[in-house]
């Protein structure tokens, strides 16, 4: 969502809101939501996505406080000072589930990267159905996009209970095969949504919506309403799935 400034470089947290509404889905993962300097607080603020109803934030626990880093009492200052902001995510990735979709457990993921990178790990109940989601917002480095997707898997495989899985993001892979995406295994597939950017005229399917084996498509795409085509330099893309093979 690139902070929530669209290609007429204006920023508008609204519009963003907008085009969600428009997609309506359960599960929303963000990237770029957080401003990258300062406190990094959310690009939409808290307050505006509790008045449009719709959405509530996963919350993860974690903070990018511009004071903490200098300060072991940073945060404290920070607040004091009048300066505490929210964030929406981590390292800009956040999760939306809307308000009836019951959060049963959250993990912020460290990425091995040679600049701040991570993901973020939602696993949830949406009326009776268990369901793990990870946002992610992969290196621009193909190298350190094979290691971050490994990363993420082993990381799944060693700490967490078998859950049917959704990762989705911006994976930044170019090739419709091969690369960090091979990294997923016959364990895992991409859904067939379609190219994502740039959103004036898409080319490239960098977004991308990947499910485990224990997780149907049945169906995907790339939403591409007007508001969606200035909302961002990327355009939303979505699947509806559904448990079974």
């Amino acid at each position: 969502m690139r902070k929530a400034i669209g290609i007429d470089r204006k920023r508008k947290p609204d519009r963003i809101l907008h085009v969600l509404q428009q997609i309506d889905a359960d599960v929303v993962a963000l990237q770029e939501a957080d401003k990258r300097f300062g406190t990094r607080a959310s690009a939409v603020p808290h307050e505006l996505i509790d008045g449009h109803g719709l959405y509530k934030p996963v919350e993860f626990g974690v903070s990018h406080s511009r004071l903490a880093h200098a300060f072991p009492f940073g945060e404290r200052i920070e607040s004091r000072l009048g300066l505490a902001t929210r964030n929406l995510g981590w390292h800009g990735n956040a999760l939306l589930v809307k308000r009836d979709v019951e959060v049963l457990d959250v993990e912020a993921l460290h990425l091995p990267t040679l600049e701040p990178r991570g993901a973020v790990m939602a696993e949830l109940d949406i009326r009776g159905a268990e369901i793990r989601i990870i946002g992610m917002h992969l290196d621009l480095s193909g190298l350190w996009r094979r290691r971050q997707v490994k990363s993420i898997v082993d990381h799944l495989t060693k700490r967490h209970r078998p859950m049917p899985t959704v990762l989705m993001g911006d994976t930044n892979e170019w090739r419709a095969a091969g690369g960090c995406l091979s990294e997923f295994g016959d364990g895992y597939r991409v859904a067939p949504t379609g190219p994502s950017f740039h959103s004036r005229r898409p080319v490239a399917a960098l977004d991308r919506i990947i499910v485990d084996q224990r997780l149907r498509i049945d169906a995907a795409g790339v939403h591409a309403s007007p508001e969606a085509r200035k909302a961002s330099d990327h355009l939303p893309v979505w699947a509806r799935v559904a448990l079974g093979g």
